[in-house]
């Protein structure tokens, strides 16, 4: 028998083992509160692939992405994919004003997020506003990677289009606290076309253009950073 694409833990009980609860939505609760916290939400596994929201669909749950990199993506009239953003584990994600999702989000490899009911967590956040700060802050930070995004997206040759992602990718996983000298890339050369506007035949000769000329070495599973200060250069062009 085929295994579930979808794993669904009971609700509660896995705060204190949470990995990323200094960078997530809940790192402002106090511990009486994420006792309480905890038993609103509950752990989904998502298989890679595997669509955690789809656009337009009425949003009846937010996410914190616990594990994992998920596609944040729309689908324009003609079929075309447009790659809106790349969600790393502490995005909070779901919520909106329209009260419809508006983008799509896929798992890329296995995900594991915090799943909340909308209802009840709009609940608990009503008289906590150091809960609704922190929401806002990571509001504010969506909003600034979505306006680099598209600066990413203007008037920028694909040699630079890919060396600003690969340092912004690295930039985000240090700050994650992962290795900076080794850069993984789980998702596929048609990801990162799909959110830099290239086709998939130009990011790869980009990536071969800098291992050629030693700024890169293209790694299983990703890329190292032989020489930062050319790339640096060359996404600063």
């Amino acid at each position: 028998m085929k295994p579930s694409m979808v794993t669904i833990e009971p609700y509660g009980h896995f705060c204190s083992d949470c990995a990323v609860r200094e960078f997530a939505v809940c790192s402002s609760l106090d511990p009486s509160e994420l006792r309480q916290f905890e038993h609103l939400g509950r752990r989904v596994h998502f298989d890679g692939g595997k669509t955690v929201f789809s656009e337009e669909d009425i949003t009846t749950s937010f996410y914190n992405l616990l594990k994992g990199v998920m596609r944040l993506y729309k689908l324009l009239p003609d079929g075309r994919r447009q790659i809106v953003g790349l969600a790393l584990p502490g995005d909070f994600l779901g919520m909106n004003i329209s009260g419809r999702h508006n983008f799509s989000a896929d798992a890329i490899g296995g995900v594991t997020v915090c799943q909340f009911a909308k209802a009840p967590f709009g609940r608990f956040i009503e008289d906590r506003p150091h809960l609704l700060r922190r929401i806002n802050e990571l509001a504010i930070r969506e909003l600034s990677q979505a306006r680099d995004h598209m600066v990413l997206l203007g008037r920028r040759s694909a040699d630079e289009k890919v060396a600003a992602f690969l340092l912004g990718w690295r930039e985000r996983l240090v700050s994650l606290k992962e290795p900076s000298d080794r850069v993984p890339l789980p998702m596929s050369r048609r990801d990162i076309a799909d959110y830099l506007g290239l086709t998939i035949e130009t990011v790869s000769r980009t990536f071969t253009k800098l291992e050629r000329h030693g700024a890169i070495e293209i790694i299983h599973g990703g890329i190292s950073l032989l020489d930062p200060a050319r790339v640096e250069a060359l996404a600063a062009a």
